[in-house]
């Protein structure tokens, strides 16, 4: 039985490890098509992702009601993923992918300091240090002086927060409402919100580029597809932590495709950042009882990640 769980827990890993790895592949696509307007990116990898997870829910016997328990707070943690999406799709048009990643990184951070006032948890000291700690990589990172921020930065942030905002909103709802409830309406926002703004910043896009939408919503299905079967092989302790790979890929990529170069004080601070977000995955799995950390990825790709409830759903 041990080895049987065994091996059950190193496919998760494996199987998570492949799904970040797609996520950091969509990412990159992201600053590939940087040239268009952030909303009609969003528009159509929306629209390619949304109609093919239609169908399969539809599909599914078990979705009998998407109404929502708590109508308001869905909306809510709709909208916050909707703006975590846009703001990293314009972080990513501006800054180093390596950048970007850390800023993102902070999510798990902002989650547990969210948890304080949203959800009751204790600010206890332990939190205290890693919360600091995670800034700190930040800041290594950043070495924020007025020649050195720019707009990205800011942008990487407020994705940050929206992110970790809409995981609190989830893990407080996660278990009272339906997970297709909570997957379809940040992707139906999405598309309402980027459609209506589609109108003032269309550009004419040859095949090439068209191909390159729809695969951008393949990508996510894929990653979130992935990132579920990982989640229901292994414990969530385990798989969220897998999210820091997407540092080596954003270092690869960056440096092949966008000649992006990565300095010591870059590889530091996300170094610290990487610790301080891995040892609060781990201290919120044994002592937090909303584990508002864990299950939880950082909250912009068309999937948004595991819902919570939704990886152990039979």
């Amino acid at each position: 039985m041990t080895i049987t769980n065994n091996s059950l827990v190193l496919r998760g890993l494996l199987i998570s490890l492949l799904g970040y790895a797609v996520f950091s592949v969509h990412d990159a696509l992201v600053k590939v098509l940087s040239d268009y307007s952030v909303f009609q990116i969003i528009f159509f990898a929306m629209l390619f992702s949304y109609l093919p997870f239609s169908l399969v829910r539809l599909a599914d016997a078990r979705a009998l009601s998407l109404r929502p328990v708590h109508p308001w707070l869905v909306f809510l943690r709709a909208a916050l993923m909707v703006g975590a999406l846009c703001f990293a799709f314009m972080a990513f048009s501006r800054l180093p992918l390596v950048q970007v990643y850390v800023l993102l990184f902070t999510t798990p951070v902002l989650i547990s300091l969210l948890a304080v006032p949203f959800l009751g948890e204790r600010l206890q000291a332990g939190r205290a240090v890693l919360i600091i700690l995670g800034l700190i990589g930040v800041l290594v990172v950043l070495r924020p002086t007025p020649q050195r921020l720019e707009l990205g930065h800011l942008l990487g942030a407020l994705s940050a927060f929206c992110g970790a905002g809409a995981a609190v909103i989830s893990r407080k709802i996660g278990r009272q409402e339906i997970s297709a409830t909570l997957i379809l309406s940040p992707l139906i926002l999405n598309i309402i919100t980027s459609g209506c703004l589609l109108y003032f910043v269309y550009k004419p896009m040859p095949l090439v580029d068209l191909c390159l939408m729809f695969l951008l919503g393949v990508l996510a299905l894929l990653g979130q597809l992935l990132l579920l079967t990982g989640y229901r092989n292994a414990p969530a302790a385990v798989v969220a932590p897998m999210q820091y790979s997407q540092i080596i890929w954003a270092t690869i990529f960056g440096s092949v495709f966008f000649n992006e170069a990565v300095d010591t004080f870059t590889m530091l601070g996300a170094t610290i950042t990487i610790t301080a977000g891995i040892l609060m995955v781990w201290r919120e799995s044994r002592v937090s009882v909303h584990q508002p950390v864990i299950r939880s990825r950082n909250m912009r790709s068309v999937g948004s990640g595991p819902i919570p409830g939704f990886e152990s759903e039979n």
